[in-house]
């Protein structure tokens, strides 16, 4: 038997509702005074060569345009302030072929999946009401939440479709509480059914749910001082799993002697019928920053019969999720060692270094004896434009090496080229 499919809740004919609120308000001075909109040039090249014997594909190599057009209108004036948000995207393919896809910059062609489209891109609406220090959000969002953290590691971003209300009313609280019913990948125009990320040795069974309509997600953040926060967030992405999330935060200033910045995370899976999902990931980063240099020691430990669970096509909040692997797979334990130098103490602004080193270990990789080990290197260097007609111009190389005795071989090289035009 068939399960019946949950209501589209909140697919156009709800968002046209709101809207019809919004056209009907009277369009104040805040409204309009208050709205932005921006243009963002994103220039992206990508190369992925695979190093491991027998890769049934050598390299992933394409070079992407993409337009980002961001629009932010202001409240109307009463009780309840009615706003509309807006996002428009568009990629360009400047080149590909079938060989060298899959960067997971561009959208494949429906018909041949191994050939990306010349084009692609979609608008996102967005409808809001204010009232008091409280906001509801109904249409394409981008949160930054430990349960649902929106993906924006290529050329366009990736969304969710759904409700999200934030409330502020009570100092130093803020409440999350909401539900995702679609997800749009990275590198798609379509909002589609969510599901579980399963990649590398996560080792997670689904049943009969592959996929879900409904991310039902509840949170709550305190600043107990301007130096500590404590946070508890919930999620259930309903008929494969439900996590609970806790995160603290701590920064301790030594004054000329630089700071030191704590970030503790923990979080808890387990199935909600429809899967094997049981994890416990402990998650610790600690940054000592003096003057323009930072070092960071972080710490990662997986336990439990599955990896890591979160929606596929996002990113899982872990603190040694980098540029390429997230070291979230079943009973693995990772470390992490990190530098970053500012530049501008040299006399040179807006240039700034980071590199760092993973491994990770203990791996249980289905049908093998032998655990799993891997490790990755990365190194950043970007420089901002600080003058000049080419002001606020980024230019950004992304380096990244992996290992692995499971998992493939990579060599990845990222140059990303960006630019903001504020339009008003």
């Amino acid at each position: 038997m068939t399960t019946p499919k949950r209501a589209d809740s909140f697919g156009p004919h709800a968002l046209l509702a709101l809207f019809g609120l919004a056209a009907s308000a009277t369009a104040t001075a805040d409204f309009l005074t208050d709205s932005k909109a921006s243009l963002e040039l994103r220039n992206f090249y990508f190369n992925r060569d695979f190093r491991q014997d027998g890769a049934a594909q050598s390299k992933a190599e394409e070079w992407a345009q993409g337009f980002l057009l961001r629009y932010e209108s202001g409240f109307t004036e009463g009780p309840i302030g009615v706003g509309v948000d807006a996002l428009g995207l568009l990629g360009v393919k400047l080149d590909s072929s079938p060989e060298r896809s899959g960067t997971g910059l561009l959208q494949a062609d429906r018909e041949k999946p191994n050939r990306a489209q010349d084009e692609y891109g979609e608008l996102g609406l967005t409808a809001k009401l204010r009232a008091s220090n409280s906001l509801l959000k109904v249409g394409t969002l981008q949160p930054k939440l430990p349960i649902a953290l929106a993906n924006d590691s290529r050329l366009l971003p990736q969304t969710f479709r759904g409700a999200w209300l934030s409330s502020a009313e009570v100092r130093d609280l803020t409440l999350d509480l909401g539900r995702f019913d679609r997800i749009n990948l990275r590198n798609s125009s379509d909002n589609e059914e969510m599901q579980v990320f399963n990649g590398g040795a996560r080792n997670i069974v689904l049943g009969r749910s592959k996929t879900s309509d409904a991310l039902d997600f509840a949170g709550a953040s305190y600043k107990w001082t301007p130096a500590l926060s404590t946070a508890y967030h919930y999620g259930a992405l309903d008929g494969i799993y439900r996590q609970h999330y806790f995160t603290l935060g701590h920064a301790l200033d030594f004054g000329a002697d630089g700071s030191l910045k704590s970030d503790l995370r923990w979080a808890r899976s387990v199935d909600d019928g429809g899967s094997n999902v049981d994890n416990r990931a402990l998650g610790a980063m600690f940054t000592y920053k003096r003057g323009p240099q930072s070092f960071g020691l972080g710490y990662q430990r997986m336990s439990g019969d599955t990896g890591f669970a979160y929606v596929n096509g996002a990113d899982g909040y872990l603190v040694n999720l980098v540029q390429v692997n997230d070291f979230g797979n079943e009973d693995e334990r990772s470390w992490q060692a990190r530098y970053d130098f500012d530049f501008v103490a040299l006399g040179m602004p807006g240039l700034t270094f980071m590199t760092r080193y993973l491994s990770g270990d203990g791996v249980e990789v289905a049908g093998r004896a032998e655990e799993g080990k891997e490790w990755e290197r990365d190194t950043d260097i970007a420089y901002v434009i600080q003058g000049g007609p080419l002001k606020n111009l980024g230019l950004k190389w992304r380096n990244a090496t992996v290992r692995s005795n499971f998992g493939p071989d990579i060599d990845e090289n990222r140059l990303i080229l960006s630019y903001t035009i504020a339009l008003w």
